[in-house]
């Protein structure tokens, strides 16, 4: 079973501004809840123990949410406002928060060798910060991805879902040996390939389970054009050396919610907002009420 994590947050969330010249983008809320909550809650409903934010430069706002705050609890227990306390809980969750920086923005391969301390000589998780799997972050597929990881024995196992085959040039794009069910091994990835060029239309979701072995990968590969260590070529180099890669498929109905831009910000708010269970029925009557009127 896997039970640490690799949160990589330190991005600077450009394409969202000016929403994120002062918050990390991890920090906007989506309904009622910040995005990396979501993600954290879903690390912890799969079993993740302990969990390693790879920040930078004004992310201190992640560290204040998921520790306690005791000056905030006593304030609402004195306004008798017992009913907020329970927003709180989420500060009770069983498991173990490091925090350790990226000091230059080097790519997401850079930040999850940043990890490489914490993760030791185990298997471990990579879950981006920005990328909320499932509905309310209802998904089990990590624990999916654990399962075959350990079944195969695997150097890498990633998260893919299908997109539109128009749509390939905004993801990474594995290639499959052979689809047999939810899980098939890897033989290559293209980062953002043209439809006419993209191997399938199987798209890396935002999760991923390494060995070590990932971090000798790293070290090899050679920065990109923009300087960036690209997490796709230290896996493609997995699979040029013939180390076991698979892929598990998000189960059908399943969605990930990628928030890199306003448009997929919009959309993951509002469905979010619509799924609420206290205000969502009267949110949807508003928003019937609003589109009737252009």
């Amino acid at each position: 079973m896997i039970k640490s994590a690799i949160v990589p947050v330190a991005g600077h969330g450009t394409r969202l501004l000016p929403a994120t010249k002062s918050q990390p983008k991890e920090m906007l809320p989506v309904a009622r809840k910040p995005i990396v909550q979501y993600v954290v809650e879903e690390l912890v409903k799969n079993g993740i123990e302990q969990i390693l934010f790879v920040t930078g430069r004004s992310k201190t706002s992640i560290e204040n949410h998921f520790d306690h705050d005791p000056e905030l609890a006593r304030a609402l227990h004195a306004s008798n406002k017992h009913d907020l306390l329970s927003e709180l809980d989420f500060e009770e969750m069983r498991t173990h928060f490091f925090y350790t920086r990226q000091r230059l923005q080097k790519g997401l391969g850079d930040a999850i060798l940043c990890g490489e301390n914490f993760a030791g000589e185990d298997a471990f998780l990579v879950a981006l910060g920005d990328s909320i799997l499932g509905l309310n972050a209802s998904s089990r597929v990590v624990t999916r991805m654990a399962e075959i990881f350990e079944a195969k024995r695997a150097s890498c196992v990633i998260a893919v879902e299908e997109v539109p085959p128009e749509e390939t040039g905004h993801y990474g794009i594995v290639q499959p040996e052979h689809l047999d069910g939810d899980a098939f091994r890897v033989v290559d990835l293209i980062e953002k390939p043209a439809p006419e060029e993209a191997p399938s239309n199987l798209a890396i979701a935002g999760r991923y389970v390494f060995s070590p072995l990932i971090f000798d990968m790293i070290r090899r590969i050679q920065p990109d054009k923009r300087g960036e260590i690209q997490i796709t070529d230290a896996i493609r180099l997995l699979c040029e050396e013939g180390k076991r890669v698979m892929a598990v498929k998000l189960p059908p109905g399943e969605k990930r919610y990628d928030i890199g831009n306003f448009p997929s910000y919009f959309e993951t708010f509002v469905e979010f907002a619509l799924a609420d269970p206290v205000h969502g029925a009267a949110f949807r009557k508003v928003l019937e009420r609003l589109l009737a009127g252009q």
